[in-house]
């Protein structure tokens, strides 16, 4: 079934994408969020509490680090340790 295919394709393409995720300081926090819910306990614990915002859907991880005083290199390497120990 050719519906089935698409289907199965677009999820193995989407799971291949997260996988090889690497997150910068330009990575949209929606974007990884959306990438993979998991990292939300992440950024809850280096103090980026609001992952539903507006401001989360478009804001990079560095401008939200700055706006909240956070060590942006710290949270990246924390993202794509944990992004690396899926693979």
């Amino acid at each position: 079934d050719k519906f089935a295919f698409l289907v199965y394709s677009y999820v193995v393409n989407l799971i291949y994408e997260v996988t090889k995720m690497e997150v910068t300081k330009e990575t949209i926090i929606g974007d990884v969020v959306n990438a993979d819910p998991n990292v939300a306990p992440i950024l809850m614990a280096s103090g980026l509490h609001c992952l539903g915002c507006a401001m989360a859907s478009g804001e990079t991880l560095e401008e939200a680090c700055i706006v909240h005083g956070m060590d942006c290199d710290a949270v990246i390497a924390d993202l794509n340790k944990y992004l690396e120990s899926k693979n």
